[in-house]
């Protein structure tokens, strides 16, 4: 997982430096090497590594992530947290383009039917995703937009009406 830069951590279980923070901790160590802390509350060590990556304008960011397994390797622990980011992506995409977190629960059915029609609308949404190139919230707005557009098109040919007509009728 992730720990913020400014958690408090200690570097051995009976250590209890005040103000060490997880910044402070990694220091000008290397990225992907590993550091055995102690966080508050935690009476088991955790591994910390730091993954220096390079943001989309260019600019460096570093992430620090922890590890209960004490048998991993750096490459390892940066591995699971891509994995486990994408499925954060998944169910972000979940509560945003299905509409998942909007669940008019007044039965007791009705949450488990809203879930399954926003799991097959997401479903639908990755499928399109993948042929279209498209990321969901542009799939989103073309679909909104197209039903829209399908509902304004029949008032397009209806006569328009004029009520000074039907006022002296």
């Amino acid at each position: 997982m992730p720990l913020p830069a400014n958690r408090n951590v200690a570097l051995s279980l009976s250590d209890t430096q005040p103000g060490l923070s997880v910044k402070r901790a990694a220091g000008d160590r290397e990225a992907s090497t590993l550091l055995e802390i102690y966080l508050e509350g935690v009476d088991f060590p955790l591994l910390l590594t730091k993954q220096v990556f390079t943001h989309e304008d260019g600019a460096q960011g570093v992430l620090y992530l922890v590890s209960s397994d004490l048998t991993v390797t750096p490459a390892e622990i940066t591995t699971i947290y891509q994995k486990r980011w994408s499925v954060e992506e998944d169910h972000q995409s979940l509560k945003q383009t299905a509409s998942l977190a909007k669940s008019p629960t007044r039965t007791r059915l009705t949450p488990s039917h809203h879930l399954f029609a926003a799991l097959c609308a997401s479903s639908k949404l990755e499928w399109l995703k993948i042929k279209t190139t498209r990321n969901h919230v542009a799939l989103k707005t073309h679909i909104y937009l197209s039903a829209l557009r399908s509902a304004f098109d029949p008032l397009q040919y209806l006569k328009p009406c004029s009520f000074e007509n039907n006022a002296t009728a």
